[in-house]
């Protein structure tokens, strides 16, 4: 506008210039050539001077003037005011004009203004109040009554004298604010839905950091709603982190996961929240994301756990029983092939716990068992398991922190624990406890394969009290076979594959047979005959030595009051009994029902214990003996002088036999030391009214050496070995016509 009005001045003053020299040139036509000359010369000059003045000003200048400013701003696509701050000059771009349906020049300028701006009344303090302010925000409506909201940017474009001038540009943020009413309306509904449902909602892009929301602050009871993982696991109950850390590095983004965990609460007390997750993989355009929902399942937990106790929980023990071992325990192994942890698993055996249970009763082996139950618990770690696995055997699951001897350090205390339970009415009881153990995941490829490895490491030693042992891998063949023949003795004894050989004892003054041991053969069907030191320690283990017992002691009895209605002389008939067997609270019973059934006195009986046995629990094995005694039942201590070798013992022990082991026989005729010890044993059993044999006699020399130093009976293969009940009649007969009837 302003340089047009510059351009009509300049045409309207060389008009009236030219209309000048024209008319003198005609009033003086003399002059007329030279003033035209003159004229000429003069405009160009001036014309090249005004031309040479514009390019050094447009090329030069500094700032732009308010009609500059106009014309830049007029079609651009977004609200512009270019304005003074008298408001003299009010300037609105086409966009503005369209809002406020202005079609002409003619508006109130300072109107205008408070309306583009939302204010009641432009002052100096409101003109202030929009330069001052970067993002300017003002509402008003437009031609169609409709809200706009336009955050307005003001900048100083030039300082004169009497004003500034200023040019102010608008960003429309009309759909921005609805998109944001509805966002908080859609947000208002969701904060309100997850508080109604009871629902915390937690989530990551980095699983580093994570933004929680309103109702998990409220749940949980965080100061904010961001959340530190490390932060997030210190919640998280130290017996469920594992399961913390196993779902917080998932990767899998299949499905959605689930993993129930106990969480300090807003209330303080730890409570039961159920974690439903999920990971979602990153894109080009959108980050990994990682998170979901947790959910108050406090109650519905204690529920479960009224039917978990049910399903899971050991009756006597009140700790975990076989089902919930594997399950957790598959949990624990997955868990480590995840995240690269190890754990140990031991399983533990109560030496001898029958033994606790035939002579204190059931109620204080249950006493016991619940014990030993609480002393696990005391050693279980973060992430691990205490559990009865059956009758005596036990499992402990431990986190494995880099040290190889835990398992061994770990049984040894628990030992120690599990001795100081021997008091009162269980001080007369030795109470120890065996243990195997395997690593996880290393020592298997499931859960049940490790505990399995676990339980063959315990069997490897078995018999050895108080005994831990590591799982190796030879030890798989070696159990295996076990199992095998365990599976097949228990066959055996159901097809009558047992039988019964009897060994000759001699009496060395008359030479003439005063009994018989009775000694177990297993003969398959083949023929194939299995010696006693391969199937009866499996037999032990196994508890089908209660069957084997049982057959030894009623065909025994039989087989003694069978001879001796065919005629031959009278013996003794000498029974093996195992540890498991005496220490029976019923053995008095069975043995008289056994005496019964065959019509056989009790004085053509004897009950044959090793000194070991019988001195590992003395008073119970005084007591059982007594109870033999008192039925008139003879009692022979076998191997003696290879156990604890105390002769003070002879003075406690109600036994009428007194065997000398073999390893003091083999080299008697030699070596002197093992003559006096027999010689002196000799001499204090007859003294003690004890009879005494020794086993192992080969040769004559041997017998004439004992016969001498006062022995009464001699058994060995100089006499006879082991046989059955036809060749046994054949030695009868054969000793009875050598020796006499």
């Amino acid at each position: 506008m302003k340089n047009k009005m510059n351009f009509l001045a300049s045409a309207l003053v060389i008009t009236a210039a030219t209309a000048l020299i024209l008319g003198y040139c005609y009033f003086f036509p003399e002059d007329a050539q030279r003033a035209l000359i003159i004229y000429i010369s003069t405009l160009i000059l001036l014309t090249i001077f005004m031309a040479f003045a514009s390019f050094i000003y447009r090329k030069h200048r500094s700032s732009v003037d308010d009609t500059d400013l106009a014309v830049i701003a007029e079609n651009m696509n977004c609200e512009m005011i270019v304005w003074a701050d008298d408001f003299s000059y009010v300037f609105l771009n086409k966009k503005l004009r369209e809002h406020f349906g202005i079609v002409d020049w003619n508006y109130d300028r300072k109107e205008v203004m408070r309306v583009a701006f939302g204010v009641e009344k432009m002052t100096r303090v409101t003109v202030n109040d929009i330069v001052d302010n970067n993002a300017y925000e003002a509402r008003f409506r437009d031609k169609n009554g409709a809200v706009l909201t336009i955050a307005w940017s003001t900048s100083l474009i030039k300082k004169r004298k009497k004003n500034s001038l200023y040019l102010s540009t608008g960003f429309n943020l009309t759909e921005i604010r609805k998109m944001k009413v509805n966002l908080a309306s859609a947000n208002d509904f969701f904060n309100s839905s997850m508080e109604l449902a009871e629902i915390g909602v937690i989530m990551s892009t980095d699983r580093q950091n994570y933004r929680a929301s309103s109702e998990m602050v409220r749940m949980l009871g965080l100061k904010k709603s961001s959340i530190t993982a490390a932060e997030f696991r210190n919640l998280v109950h130290p017996n469920d982190r594992i399961q913390f850390d196993s779902a917080m590095r998932s990767q899998d983004s299949s499905e959605v996961r689930c993993v129930d965990m106990r969480i300090k609460s807003a209330e303080g007390p730890y409570r039961w929240y159920s974690y439903r997750y999920k990971s979602i993989a990153g894109t080009d355009n959108t980050l990994p994301l990682f998170g979901g929902a947790i959910l108050d399942v406090n109650d519905e937990h204690e529920k479960d756990m009224l039917i978990e106790r049910l399903a899971y929980i050991d009756e006597v023990t009140e700790i975990a029983n076989r089902n919930k071992l594997l399950d957790a325990g598959q949990g624990i192994y997955d868990t480590c092939r995840l995240l690269d942890y190890s754990y140990w698993i031991i399983i533990l055996d109560i030496d001898r716990f029958h033994i606790i249970n035939d002579t204190c009763g059931y109620n204080n082996g249950n006493y016991i068992l619940r014990n030993f139950a609480h002393i696990l618990y005391k050693f279980v770690t973060p992430g691990g398991l205490a559990a009865r696995i059956s009758g005596d055997n036990f499992a402990l699951v431990l986190r494995d922190y880099g040290d190889d001897d835990i398992p061994t350090r770990t049984v040894k205390n628990i030992q120690e624990e599990f001795a100081k339970l021997a008091v009162d009415d269980f001080s007369a009881i030795s109470l120890s406890c065996s243990a195997g153990y395997s690593k996880l995941p290393e020592d298997g490829s499931s859960f049940l394969d490790v505990m399995e490895h676990a339980e063959f490491a315990l069997k490897s030693s078995e018999g050895e009290k108080g005994h831990v042992c590591g799982y190796e891998p030879s030890m798989h063949d070696s159990i295996i076979g076990k199992t095998e023949l365990e599976k097949a003795l228990a066959l055996a004894i159901d097809n009558n594959e047992l039988q019964l050989f009897y060994q000759p004892k001699i009496d060395l003054a008359t030479g003439k047979i005063m009994g018989v041991e009775a000694l177990i053969r297993w003969i398959k069907p083949d023929g194939t005959i299995v010696k006693p030191d391969q199937f009866v320690p499996i037999a032990e283990s196994s508890h089908l030595i209660g069957k084997i017992s049982e057959f030894v002691l009623n065909e025994g009895c039989r087989q003694n009051s069978l001879w001796q209605k065919m005629g031959y002389p009278k013996i003794v008939m000498s029974i093996n009994f195992t540890s498991t067997d005496f220490y029976q609270s019923d053995l008095k019973e069975k043995v008289f029902d056994a005496l019964a059934k065959a019509g056989l006195e009790p004085e053509w009986l004897e009950v044959e214990l090793t000194e070991t046995l019988a001195l590992s629990d003395i008073d119970f094995a005084v007591d059982q003996m007594n109870k033999l005694r008192d039925l008139g039942v003879k009692l022979a201590m076998d191997d003696f002088g290879t156990g604890y070798s105390s002769l003070s013992y002879l003075q406690i022990l109600p036994i009428t036999l007194l065997k000398l082991d073999r390893s003091f026989i083999t080299d008697i005729e030699h070596d002197n030391i093992a003559y006096e010890i027999v010689s002196a044993v000799i001499r204090i059993a007859k003294s003690k009214r004890i009879k005494t044999i020794a086993e192992g006699i080969e040769d004559k020399i041997q017998e004439s050496i004992l016969r001498t130093a006062g022995c009464d009976y001699a058994q060995g293969f100089l006499y006879g070995k082991p046989m059955p009940p036809d060749k046994l009649q054949e030695f009868f007969e054969k000793n009875m016509r050598e020796h006499g009837g």
